[in-house]
């Protein structure tokens, strides 16, 4: 089988099926990869540790931090515990949530996401005159609007570093002046 035969069959499998959990699987939320197809994923009761994902999906199958996936436990791993048996997306998600099956903890989650997008459509419907004439009024800096990526870690920087940096800096280049 060729590489995009087994490319197409892979994807078709992963878009098309839905696959309930067994007794054995667990739904879980992905936090991030260290690399060498490993990812580091958190369950329903807070747990965290590493799981792999199977030859057949890499190179194929992209999943990024906070997507969620079904695993297999692996008995004798010590830091991979599981390996990733199928990629949730919203489609089974939502399938998932109406037969009960998705894990509580994980419904807080997916419900303020769903809220941002509800918040989305609602602007998406307002006239754009009025929404031109709203930011004409508002002269803030609001940065909460803006496109958030998940594959970086958020890290907020507060203006009192970025002020004593400055002065830092302000104070190096009166010490370089006086030394002249």
């Amino acid at each position: 089988m060729s590489k995009a035969t087994k490319r197409k069959h892979v994807v078709k499998e992963v878009l098309l099926e839905y696959v309930q959990p067994t007794e054995n699987q667990r739904i879980v939320k992905v936090l991030g990869s260290p690399g060498n197809n490993l990812h580091k994923i958190e369950t329903a009761e807070g747990e965290k540790f590493l799981a792999s994902m199977p030859t057949k999906f890499r190179k194929n199958i992209w999943i990024k931090r906070g997507d969620f996936v079904i695993i297999d436990p692996i008995a004798e791993g010590e830091k991979v515990k599981a390996e990733i048996s199928f990629i949730i997306y919203k489609d089974h998600q939502r399938l998932l949530q109406k037969e009960g099956l998705w894990p509580a903890a994980f419904n807080k989650e997916t419900e303020n996401s769903a809220k941002d997008s509800n918040k989305e459509a609602v602007t998406e419907s307002i006239p754009r005159e009025k929404l031109e004439a709203e930011d004409t009024d508002e002269d803030s800096e609001d940065d909460s609007d803006l496109f958030v990526n998940t594959n970086r870690v958020q890290c907020e920087d507060s203006e009192e570093e970025s002020d004593s940096e400055e002065e830092s800096e302000d104070e190096e280049e009166e010490e370089e002046e006086e030394e002249k």
